[in-house]
């Protein structure tokens, strides 16, 4: 399973707005710590967001390129890590709607080499195994399917632990809207995976 995030703190937040104050003095050492610190937060939602691990790493690396050129203007009315989530929002939905248009192959999920769960297959039986592999593929591609806002509050609350106002500052939408957003999304996921969960 991908690890969870550490819920932050607000020293956390500080020390980000301290390092986005020297990357915009061009420090390229602080640009490097605030990759390291947020990496992990970024490449997790593009690749859950676009199911697709090809692009994953190109999209992250565009997401600190912006975060790069527009040290100088940021500033820090919000957690550093909903504006950057913001980026990573533009950048994914930008790249949902160029897939669209250019549609090339279907899309494939990939599992994350830390996403395959080291299993003693003595323990679990080839059927349970295979029936909880199958389950996953179907969860993933169920999700790759919902709308893109609907998807992207999923991703955020499901796997990155974001409260309703963190994914309401992100997505520009007020509370009751994520909440709204949430229930369409878990009923859609529901009636898809109507299959497994009757078992």
């Amino acid at each position: 399973m991908a690890d969870r995030r550490a819920p932050e703190g607000p020293d956390d937040n500080a020390e980000d707005v301290r390092l986005m104050r020297l990357v915009a003095t061009g420090d390229t050492d602080a640009f490097e710590q605030l990759i390291e610190r947020h990496q992990a937060l970024v490449a997790g939602t593009v690749a859950r967001m676009l199911g697709s691990n090809a692009d994953v790493e190109d999209i992250a690396q565009q997401v600190f390129i912006r975060v790069w050129k527009s040290a100088g203007r940021y500033v820090a009315r919000a957690k550093f890590t909903t504006w950057l989530l913001k980026i990573t929002r533009n950048l994914v939905f930008n790249e949902m709607r160029r897939a669209k248009r250019h549609p090339l192959l279907p899309v494939q999920i990939e599992p994350e080499a830390d996403g395959i769960p080291l299993k003693d297959e003595a323990t679990a039986t080839p059927d349970a195994s295979l029936l909880q592999t199958e389950l996953q593929d179907a969860i993933e591609k169920a999700i790759t399917l919902l709308p893109e806002t609907q998807r992207m509050a999923l991703v955020l609350r499901r796997y990155e632990e974001l409260s309703y106002e963190e994914i309401a500052d992100v997505l520009d939408l007020s509370v009751p809207a994520v909440k709204s957003l949430l229930f369409r999304a878990r009923t859609e996921l529901r009636q898809r995976l109507r299959v497994y969960l009757k078992g």
